[in-house]
């Protein structure tokens, strides 16, 4: 038995005839659940509902866990996503690495920002094991790192089809090493990393802090690169900035080569424009890009947001012109998504949520330590994410504007030397960038 959804019928059976879970609580929580995948002994479930998950996890656990015991005569791991999570989650696990053209290195724009990890990943795909090894590529979210990985991946299958490759994002990593240690399914587990042949890691720096996952990481690392496997990572700093990153480890992440990306510039942004709407048919004129180029500065992924959004009006509003299209385009990208071109409110909000505080918190009156850090962090954010001067930023915070300046010059001071700081606020600024 190795299908998911007729495991997890049988589960549903056993907690109703065996285990005797009341009709109500398997109506309630349980009916709308889907087995979608099994695999290395991990049942991987499907609910419709965040609630639905968070309620099962917290309360029927065990439950589930016995059901599946009866089935199998040993402990089996399982999971709950809701199917958004399922959809972002199983496709970059599985991904199709003959579907080469569609993560090709032909269809990366390459600009001054990523010109150096582009040759870097074309380096390694072409001879994997031999040099550069690991690549670790490192920059911002939604800059093309994954794609560069697809690419990596479909170069080296179409040249090899029998080349065993492995992608997996590191918190999956370690999701499924606890899930081996649940089951007692460990030396599985490191079977299926270190016989790969080539090991893509996605965020890597996900791993810093993680005492169980970074063991068993460093010695999967030993075993591919003295066999001359290739391995390729990827993350949003340079190693010697992930201050809970075991030394060790950093010092085999700089082992091979670190390619970082950039914000692309105004002409690639440009370039990427182009690309994208030409792979949609959508023919754009020279204003409509420069419009979207102008104002989507960030990432790739949003500017390809902006063009689909342009494809859609064109479908639905037939009668709108072109530069107004853009326009309502934009706009409505930057109020459905308030972190592409963030308010100095809402990464006060951001900061907030992220230390368990309040907005009210970071713009009051305490001085106390735990308000300190925290509300300097949001300054310096404020000020090094939008065009607001300090003036203004005084106005925000209730507080004199040369008050500002001095939080903000006296962190920037301690960013050149204070590596974990350095790592706390990428963390909050990937909070305040991340939907």
């Amino acid at each position: 038995m190795n299908n998911a959804a007729d495991i997890w019928k049988s589960v549903y059976r056993v907690m109703k005839e065996e285990l005797q879970i009341s009709s109500t609580t398997l109506e309630t929580w349980f009916d709308d659940m889907r087995g979608a995948k099994f695999e290395n002994n991990i049942l991987t479930l499907v609910t419709g509902a965040e609630f639905k998950k968070d309620v099962v996890l917290r309360i029927h656990t065990d439950t589930v866990k016995k059901a599946l015991f009866i089935l199998f005569s040993k402990e089996i791991g399982f999971e709950i996503l809701t199917e958004p999570e399922f959809e972002g989650y199983i496709a970059p696990e599985t991904p199709n690495f003959s579907n080469y053209d569609e993560y090709s290195f032909e269809k990366f724009v390459v600009g001054a920002s990523n010109k150096f990890a582009h040759a870097a990943a074309k380096a390694v795909a072409s001879a994997p094991g031999t040099s550069y090894n690991p690549l670790l590529i490192h920059g911002g979210s939604g800059l093309g790192k994954t794609h560069l990985l697809y690419a990596i991946a479909g170069t080296i299958k179409k040249n090899n089809p029998k080349a065993k490759i492995t992608y997996i994002k590191s918190e999956d990593f370690t999701n499924e090493l606890i899930a081996a240690i649940q089951s007692g399914t460990r030396n599985e587990f490191r079977e299926k990393y270190r016989n790969s042949d080539i090991l893509l890691v996605d965020d890597i720096q996900f791993i810093a802090g993680k005492d169980s996952t970074q063991e068993e990481f460093f010695h999967t690392f030993n075993a591919l690169h003295e066999a001359h496997r290739q391995i390729v990572l990827t993350s949003d700093r340079p190693p010697k900035e992930m201050a809970k990153l075991e030394e060790r480890l950093k010092t085999r992440f700089e082992w091979g080569l670190l390619a970082d990306i950039e914000p692309p510039d105004f002409e690639t942004r440009m370039a990427i424009i182009s690309l994208k709407a030409d792979l949609i048919n959508l023919k754009l004129t020279t204003e409509q890009k420069e419009l979207i180029a102008n104002n989507v500065t960030a990432n790739v992924r949003q500017l390809e947001g902006a063009v689909h959004k342009l494809l859609a009006y064109r479908d639905l509003l037939a009668d709108v012109d072109g530069m107004q299209a853009a326009e309502r385009a934009i706009r409505d990208i930057f109020a459905e998504n308030p972190w592409i071109n963030p308010t100095p409110e809402f990464i006060i909000k951001a900061v907030a949520k992220y230390f368990e505080l309040e907005y009210e918190d970071i713009i009051g009156k305490d001085r106390s330590a735990k308000m300190v850090e925290p509300r300097k962090i949001a300054m310096y954010m404020v000020r090094n994410m939008t065009n607001e001067s300090y003036p203004k930023m005084g106005k925000i915070f209730n507080r004199d504007h040369t008050t500002i300046k001095y939080s903000v010059d006296t962190l920037e001071e301690l960013l050149k030397t204070d590596n974990e700081l350095k790592e706390q606020i990428k963390d909050v600024k990937n909070s305040v960038l991340t939907p």
